[in-house]
Order: C-alpha cells, then sequence, then structure tokens
C-alpha cells in the first residue's frame, strides 16, 4: 500500500525503471486528481503502441505499485492532442529529475504555492505573511503604511485577512470607513457588478498629512451578510464567452484596477496567515516586490515556514522566490533579547541553509551563488527586529496611538524593521 507522500518518489522510481518506455512515449502529463489518483496524459500520436508497448507496460508497472492512488492499468492513460491544454490553469511543475515530464496537481482549491508571479512592474507590492497568527504582522503593516506616508509616498494598503479582518480599524475611525470592502467586490464581480464599487471601497486615513494611506477594507462600513459573501469569494467567474477566471486572478484583476486609480507609490498586503489558497494568492500570485515571513522562534514557525520552503524546492519556484523573501523577528521581548534574536537568527539560517541557499563546497568562495553568512544583515533570513511593546499590542487601540505618536519611540521599537521596507521601496524608487 502506498500512501499520498509516496506517488511522486514511487513514479519516479518506476521511470527511471523503465527509462527507455518513458523515452519513447515523448512528454509525459502526470495528472493527479482531487482524490489523489494517478493518470499519465500522453500526445494522441503514441495511442497506437498496443498494450504490449511501451505504454502498456508503464500502465501495468504504474497500477501495480501505486494502489490505491492510481486507475486500473487499462483506465491509466488518456491521451489529448495538445498536453498544453491538459496543464492550463492547473498547479503543474516538472517532476524533478525528468525532462519533460510534468505534474498537474487538481486541487480542491485555488491556491496555487507551485507558481511564482513575476514581479509586477507597477508600484512596488509587499506582503506580510506568516505562517502563525498572533505576531502582530497587521500592527507592523500599519506602522510601516504610517512611517512611509510620513516621507511623502502614496501608500494603498489591502487587509486580505478575509477571514480575521481588523487591519482598517488600526488606520481608519468608523465614521471613515468606506462603504464597500474587498468581500463586496469579490461578490458583485460574480455576476459582473465589481466595477461600481471601484469609487466607493477605499478611504483616507486622517493619520498622516505629509502623504496618503489609502485603506481598502476587507468590508465595507456595513458588513451585512459577510459570512454569505465571504463563502462566495474564493469562486471563479464564468465570462460572457464560457472562460472560467479562477478567484486570484480576480482578486489580482481587483488590485490593478485600484493601484491604476489611486496611482500609488507603494502598495502593502496584509496576507492571512497559514498555508491557505488566501495566502497563496498574495505571496506568490500577486507579483511582490518581497514577502515579509513574520516569525517567532518557536517549533511552529520553523516547522511551518520548513513545509512551505521545501514545497517550493519541489516544485521548482524556489529560485523565484528567494530573493524576495526577508525575515521580520515578531515581538522580541523586553528581556533578554539580543539572545533572543542571535536564537531567531540562527535557527533561520538553518532553514534557509538547508531549504533555500545554494550549497557552497567546504573552503570555496560563494561568488554568484545564492548563499550567505550566518552573520550576513543583507541575508533574507536576518531579522528583521521588531520590539514588543504594550501600546503596540492591540489593533483596537492602534489608531488613537498613532494620533499622539511619538517617532522616536517608533523607531526605537520598530526601527530595524522599518529601515527594511524603507530599503525595498527605496530601490524601487530610484528605477522609476
Amino acid at each position: 500500500m502506498k500512501t499520498f507522500d509516496e506517488i511522486l518518489p514511487t513514479i519516479a522510481d518506476v521511470f527511471r525503471e523503465m527509462a527507455e518506455d518513458v523515452e519513447r512515449l515523448g512528454p509525459v502529463v502526470i495528472n493527479r486528481d482531487l482524490h489523489g489518483r494517478v493518470r499519465l496524459v500522453l500526445e494522441e500520436r503514441v495511442r497506437g503502441d498496443g498494450e504490449s508497448g511501451p505504454c502498456g507496460r508503464l500502465s501495468e508497472r504504474l497500477a501495480e505499485v501505486l494502489a490505491p492512488h492510481a486507475f486500473e492499468a487499462e483506465d491509466m492513460v488518456l491521451f489529448e492532442p495538445s498536453l498544453e491544454a491538459v496543464t492550463r490553469g492547473a498547479p503543474s511543475f516538472p517532476l524533478e529529475g525528468f525532462a519533460g515530464v510534468t505534474v498537474v496537481d487538481r486541487l480542491a482549491t485555488e491556491g496555487d504555492w507551485s507558481s511564482i508571479a513575476e514581479v509586477s512592474p507597477g508600484a512596488p507590492r509587499l506582503v506580510f505573511f506568516s505562517v502563525k497568527g498572533g505576531v502582530g504582522r497587521s500592527t507592523a503593516l500599519a506602522v510601516a503604511a504610517w512611517s512611509l506616508a510620513r516621507s511623502g509616498r502614496r501608500v494603498l494598503v489591502f487587509d486580505l485577512d478575509l477571514e480575521a479582518p481588523g487591519l482598517s480599524s488600526a488606520l481608519l475611525p468608523a465614521e471613515r470607513r468606506p462603504a464597500f470592502g474587498i468581500v463586496d467586490w469579490l461578490a458583485e464581480d460574480l455576476v459582473g457588478n465589481g466595477e461600481p464599487l471601484i469609487e466607493a471601497m477605499t478611504a483616507k486615513s486622517d493619520l498622516c498629512r505629509d502623504g496618503d494611506i489609502l485603506v481598502v477594507p476587507a468590508h465595507g462600513r456595513d458588513p451585512g451578510e459577510y459570512p454569505a459573501k465571504l463563502g462566495r469569494a474564493w469562486m471563479g467567474r464564468i465570462a460572457a464567452d464560457g472562460s472560467r477566471e479562477p478567484w486570484p486572478e480576480r482578486l489580482k484583476g481587483l488590485i490593478g484596477a485600484l493601484e491604476r486609480r489611486w496611482r500609488p507609490d507603494v502598495i502593502l498586503v496584509d496576507s492571512r496567515a497559514g498555508i491557505d489558497e488566501v495566502a497563496s494568492a498574495c505571496v506568490s500570485g500577486l507579483g511582490a516586490k518581497a514577502v515579509l515571513l513574520f516569525a517567532f522562534d518557536s517549533d511552529q514557525t520553523w516547522e511551518g515556514y520548513g513545509i512551505l520552503f521545501r514545497h517550493w524546492n519541489r516544485t521548482g519556484v524556489a529560485r523565484a522566490i528567494r530573493e524576495r523573501l526577508h525575515l521580520v523577528g515578531a515581538m522580541i521581548p523586553e528581556t533578554d533579547g539580543a539572545r533572543y534574536v542571535a536564537g531567531l537568527c540562527q535557527r533561520a539560517w538553518d532553514l534557509f541553509t538547508e531549504t533555500l541557499y545554494d550549497e557552497v563546497p567546504p573552503g570555496e568562495p560563494a561568488g554568484d551563488l545564492f548563499s550567505f553568512d550566518e552573520s550576513d544583515e543583507t541575508a533574507p533570513h536576518f531579522p528583521w527586529p521588531i520590539r514588543w511593546h504594550r501600546g503596540f499590542a492591540a489593533l483596537q487601540s492602534l489608531h488613537e496611538r498613532f494620533a499622539s505618536v511619538d517617532g522616536d519611540e517608533v523607531r526605537a521599537l520598530f526601527g530595524p524593521f522599518l529601515e527594511g521596507v524603507e530599503s525595498c521601496v527605496a530601490e524601487e524608487d530610484s528605477r522609476r
């Protein structure tokens, strides 16, 4: 009996064992369906090789060794005139070690951690992400928006923590919130009614006069039937021509429309915590310039990021995302903070070295390899620390806090983090 985690390693073993047959069949798509059962999809031209040919032999062998995660031999192979059409719109990645072999995963959700969108050519997009909640991620985003706006920038903020909204309360008093939010638009867009909401889903914060903080909340001033709308937010939209637009593409379209409308200098996105489909759309699908990974020094944190990093390695997209990652040391304790940061840095370096950094042979310089010393402050693993402080610990009171905030106090608590955010944005400023 095989379990789910053994599917791909077992297929790889069979393909190595039957390498000549695999090569004769040409491009191969391994289709893993919603139940985790495997079929092969081959080009129509090889249909007639017969039961005793490479197609038949491969089918028999896979049906034998993959059960229960495979179809019977006679149903193992599908033939299509175009394999490109089979892979279009579905998470896919190459089977490691085999040229011309692609794995297609049919998932119950439309999140896709296996492909990374190219960096958006417009305003730099910074995504704030954590694998665990309660790390001060939304508070840090609010502080970053305030700091960037004080330097004269126009900052567009998206609250995409749709299942636990609250960021807008830190930046907007209740009376300034807009009529609609992201979930309202996602629900209306399903019936072609999204465009009229664009002008009424953004509100300007009153916390900064030097620049602008424009907030796009999860929901409008009156949440209305929020659970019912949220339950429809993840649906794909059927266009007039019958084509289907997955919900992550709809979200990307919304952000693009609001960017064109407001012409921001920088876009900040508060992602849902965890390895779910909302987070995958934010981290891998929006063309982020930088993804800020918030971390406690805990086993749960490193286990979660380890799962994600290894998946990026396995699906061949680690190189496309690793240069955009920056670790944030969340809520550094007031006592013994230096030792805590050192431990956080050590464990981060261990994980990044194991999963994302290039291996450097002993005694050789790194050269063009993507690898860093543990103490390299420019490295993705080196944490930008944020000190814990009671006055910034709760979003509910943050708007009042900002109204009379002392800039020196903010720098004392968030200084290295804000310098890191500034470096991401300033680099783009110099290119525009």
